[in-house]
């Protein structure tokens, strides 16, 4: 299978993760225009899963190092594999929220809160999980995100003001996703060997392995999270899985591609997570917030018409973001 040994490639593919991880939204904001993200939703469970299976199949299974994926598979313990598993059932059921935000608050609200909040819990969990990195220069970026979600909050607040009830839902939605996401990438970690991706210990799992059986997590756990999104949904009238298969082809594709997109992400961040660390590997992929706010600014303009001090505001937690990111890369380095 195919490995990285030197962190400044590792650092590379954190970046590829955090691009990835930024822009799967905007499939969402593609298909929103005729499509319920509920329906969305299905489309992406789906192409998630079969870019994990072909990674697997391809990546994880040519070259003289680590074992290929199928007898990986089947030495893999009963614990490592349910950890995984479970791993995608909590990502499925944060992501689902951060969907539902997006439909609510816009891209450029619902990353930086929800997904910036999973960073700053999320690396911590990590770190502590699987102790690698400088925690001094950890900690300070961690802060600094921090810092720079309160202030993309306060922007959204007086670019909303006037309809409280949308702002409110909006937050909540993107905090509930962000606590609960912090806590997905420590269950699949947990079923690598990070030491030793070359010749992983006995019943542990290779990365690519990994991320196939969190993608059945995902897959599986769909069948509840979205039947409820579809039946309680928080915006608009409860939809009918019959609803689903009257999209036409390429709507269904759009949603396939935000998938693969995502787990392109997924995919690079465990590859790099051997040499660069699960805290840190996780925490630049994290850094998602600062592409998908980008986005929702400056293509999908969901700051329009905001006052002067929502643009001071969103101006100064990009500069915070940028400095955070930076101190989580030396912490590696």
């Amino acid at each position: 299978m195919f490995v990285v040994h030197n962190y400044s490639l590792a650092v590379l593919f954190c970046v590829v993760t955090m691009m990835c991880w930024g822009s799967w939204g905007n499939t969402q904001k593609l298909a929103s225009k005729t499509w319920r993200y509920e329906f969305f939703y299905w489309d992406y469970v789906i192409g998630l899963l079969l870019f994990s299976l072909i990674s697997a199949l391809t990546l994880g299974s040519f070259g003289s190092e680590g074992r290929s994926f199928l007898p990986d598979l089947a030495q893999a313990t009963t614990g490592n594999i349910g950890s995984a598993f479970l791993g995608g059932v909590i990502f499925n059921a944060s992501n689902i929220l951060l969907s539902a935000a997006i439909a609510v608050c816009g891209m450029s609200v619902a990353f930086p809160v929800g997904v910036g909040l999973a960073l700053v819990l999320g690396v911590l969990v990590n770190y502590f999980g699987a102790t690698k990195g400088n925690p001094v220069w950890l900690f300070a970026g961690v802060a600094l995100i921090a810092i720079a979600i309160i202030l993309n909050g306060m922007a959204y607040k007086k670019a909303s003001a006037g309809s409280s009830a949308v702002t409110g839902k909006g937050i909540v939605l993107s905090v509930a996703a962000g606590i609960i996401m912090a806590f997905f990438y420590r269950f699949v970690a947990a079923s690598i060997d990070l030491d030793n991706f070359s010749a992983p210990a006995a019943g542990k799992m290779t990365p690519y392995t990994a991320v196939f059986v969190f993608a059945v997590g995902v897959f599986a756990s769909n069948f509840i999270f979205n039947t409820i999104a579809m039946k309680k949904p928080v915006t608009g009238e409860p939809v009918s899985i019959k609803g689903y298969f009257q999209g036409n082809r390429s709507t269904h594709l759009v949603g396939i591609l935000g998938g693969v997109i995502w787990c392109v992400g997924q995919s690079f961040s465990m590859i790099a997570s051997g040499t660069a660390g699960a805290a840190i590997s996780y925490g630049l992929g994290q850094g998602a917030t600062l592409i998908s706010a980008l986005w929702g600014i400056l293509i999908w303009k969901e700051f329009r018409g905001a006052p002067a001090s929502s643009t001071k505001l969103n101006i100064a937690m990009f500069c915070f973001f940028i400095v955070g990111l930076a101190f989580l890369i030396i912490a590696g380095a």
